[in-house]
């Protein structure tokens, strides 16, 4: 019985795998891409497909839309599970599964893997809220925003192969967006670093550049606990030197400065040694208003840079008014002690253009509109001065008008009536010469002498002329007669003619 039992044994294990491939249950394979797959446009690839038993034959599915690259892949490749793509472009993206061939039947499909082009559009930026530091155990909430309106946004974590986490965006009616993703419980026992991408709906494998690595930092594994200062103090006015002073009696590789309510403000130094303390100096030169707030340090070691030390006792910095001069914009503390972990500390809410360079922005626009102001208050007074001067020559031209109606007989000058004559007929002589002259205009070819041309009445001119050479012939020659009216005229309008 004994042999027999033995053989059957071998038999029904030989027969388990033959039966469950049979069923059509072979284990599924396991999809990777190399180097990666998230790729730069233009840059190679390799899918490689694996199987766990022997293996006759592979092939690669695309989702949704066949891969017309595949059917390319030499024969001899395929059947080792490479599938290779020499220069990838956004066409060749998508999502893709593999199967195995063996014992007649295939496998299921492997889980699924996105081929995915970045750098098509500019990186976003992440943000941590309301606070890069969290402890252990504690939640944090990651904002993905940008100027440009993506319709989506990827979060990734750097250096594990979780699935990413993507979210629809929200849009603004200004032209950017953004996506709020939650992350915790958070643990010491490993790194949280992220990036996140941006895209579109029409190309949804194709993506952004990534945005600055974001890493969050753990509190409280590492023992010890650092001290903060300021010098000159902790009430400044704005334009001053102020240093920040981080110190511990324990050994720490280097000092984290953050300010509070700051989303992605904080800044590493390397610590120096000065007997018997390690310390670390953040300088900010000048200070202003985005400088006031509250601060604290945290130590840390280089073998695990994301553990933090218990934080220091936090310190108040307040900025008041600015000082006797002026003073340069700044975004932050800068580092005297350059570094490869050093990073630019810039308070929430600001921006290149805050602190002091927004005030002169302010002042600015105020001169520019008090400008504006007086050059239409001196526009309205031009035009008010012509349409009153307009007016007054209006009035002034009626006036004359209606004292000298068209047709009427202009009032004789008063001199006139004293220099009349009692005699009948040199008032006679003088009513027809002035009636002569009259007659004959510039029109007609009379020209008068510059001061008739510069009078206001040509008339009242050409009058008193006729008038002294009317008085310089009455004494001369006796009074003239009807009779002689013409001659007078024609020596008259000789005498003007000649003038």
């Amino acid at each position: 019985m004994t042999p027999i039992l033995m053989v059957l044994i071998c038999l029904g294990l030989s027969l388990g795998p033959r039966t469950r491939v049979q069923a059509g249950t072979l284990p599924k394979p396991t999809l990777r891409a190399e180097p990666g797959s998230m790729i730069s446009e233009g840059s190679p690839v390799t899918l490689r497909c694996q199987g766990s038993l022997q293996v006759q034959d592979y092939r690669l599915q695309r989702e949704k839309k066949p891969a017309s690259w595949v059917r390319r892949i030499p024969q001899e490749l395929v059947k080792k599970g490479y599938f290779a793509i020499a220069s990838i472009t956004w066409e060749d993206t998508g999502q893709y599964r593999c199967q195995y061939y063996s014992h007649r039947w295939w496998s299921e499909p492997s889980d699924p893997l996105e081929l995915v082009v970045i750098g098509a559009y500019s990186k976003p930026t992440l943000s941590a809220l309301p606070s890069p530091v969290v402890a252990s155990g504690g939640n944090v909430t990651l904002q993905c925003d940008s100027q440009v309106v993506f319709d989506g946004f990827i979060l990734c974590k750097e250096g594990e192969d979780e699935h990413p986490q993507r979210l629809n965006s929200q849009s603004h009616a200004h032209g950017w967006s953004w996506a709020v993703f939650s992350v915790g419980p958070v643990s010491p026992s490993r790194r949280w670093s992220y990036r996140c991408y941006g895209y579109i709906l029409s190309a949804p494998y194709v993506w952004s550049l990534p945005s600055d690595l974001l890493e969050l930092l753990v509190p409280g594994q590492i023992r010890g606990t650092p001290f903060i200062s300021v010098q000159p103090g902790p009430k400044v006015a704005s334009g001053e030197n102020v240093t920040l002073l981080c110190q511990s009696s324990w050994q720490f590789h280097a000092f984290l400065l953050t300010q509070a309510g700051a989303a992605d403000a904080h800044l590493h130094l390397r610590s120096m040694h000065k007997y018997p303390k390690y310390q670390a100096e953040f300088p900010m030169s000048p200070v202003t208003s985005a400088h006031a707030g509250t601060y604290r340090c945290y130590g840390s070691r280089s073998s695990n840079p994301y553990l933090l030390s218990v934080p220091s006792d936090p310190l108040e910095l307040v900025v008041s008014g600015p000082s006797g001069g002026p003073s340069s914009p700044t975004t932050g503390p800068t580092s005297t002690c350059a570094g490869p972990e050093d990073q630019p500390l810039t308070p929430t809410g600001s921006d290149p253009q805050s602190g002091l360079g927004r005030h002169l922005e302010v002042v600015t626009g105020i001169l520019v509109a008090f400008v504006l102001l007086l050059f239409l208050l001196l526009l309205l007074f031009l035009v008010l001065r012509h349409r009153r001067q307009g007016k007054r020559w209006t009035s002034a031209q009626r006036k004359a008008d209606f004292q000298h109606p068209a047709g009427a007989v202009e009032p004789e000058p008063r001199d006139r009536g004293l220099q009349r004559r009692s005699s009948p007929a040199a008032e006679a002589q003088e009513e027809n010469l002035y009636a002569a002259v009259k007659d004959t205009q510039p029109e007609d070819g009379v020209e008068l002498d510059s001061r008739a041309a510069a009078s206001e009445d040509p008339q009242d001119v050409t009058y008193a002329q006729l008038q002294s050479l009317t008085l310089r012939r009455e004494a001369t020659e006796p009074p003239p007669t009807q009779e002689r009216a013409p001659p007078v005229e024609s020596s008259i309008y000789a005498t003007l003619t000649i003038h």
